[in-house]
């Protein structure tokens, strides 16, 4: 990430960027790419939602298809896929 700081690149592709961190760090990091990401284009690669909540599109793959694409909160309403997994965190998070 810090090289990404460096080159100010007009996109960033980021494969799981939080994976193996603990709730700490990846909270530290999360506030890091959402600085990172702000006016560049940034594909992020996550299976953790809290990596993706604040994304201005979620597109969510299923059995290596495009199961839903659109803003967290649209694919929240519409209660698919991207909701159970979200109300799944949600339980197990708490």
């Amino acid at each position: 990430m810090a090289r990404a700081f460096l080159a100010d690149p007009a996109a960033l592709v980021l494969d799981e960027a939080t994976r193996h961190l603990d709730l700490d760090s990846e909270s530290r990091v999360r506030d890091a790419l959402h600085r990172l990401r702000h006016g560049r284009t940034t594909v992020l690669v996550a299976h953790r939602l809290s990596s993706v909540l604040d994304a201005d599109q979620v597109a969510v793959v299923s059995g290596g298809r495009i199961a839903e694409v659109g803003p967290p909160e649209d694919l929240l309403r519409a209660g698919g896929l991207f909701a159970t997994l979200h109300q799944r965190w949600v339980a197990t998070s708490t």
